[in-house]
């Protein structure tokens, strides 16, 4: 079985529930786990979306009242 990489710096992870698998897996350490947290909240990872014709007819909730 090919080991898990960390996602940030590419260090072989040892996957869970091994004892000695570190707590912030899928990442090998504290700080490769903050960095992508720091990512997320940059908005430097987005979900693309794709708006259709259907929403636009729609009023947010916040809107219709």
């Amino acid at each position: 079985m090919n080991p898990v990489r960390c996602p940030i710096c590419k260090q072989p992870v040892t996957e869970p529930p091994a004892p000695d698998a570190p707590r912030t897996f899928p990442f090998c350490s504290e700080r490769c786990k903050l960095i992508d947290l720091g990512r997320w909240l940059d908005g430097k990872y987005q979900i693309p979306v794709e708006e259709t014709d259907e929403d636009e007819g729609r009023a947010a909730p916040d809107e219709a009242r």
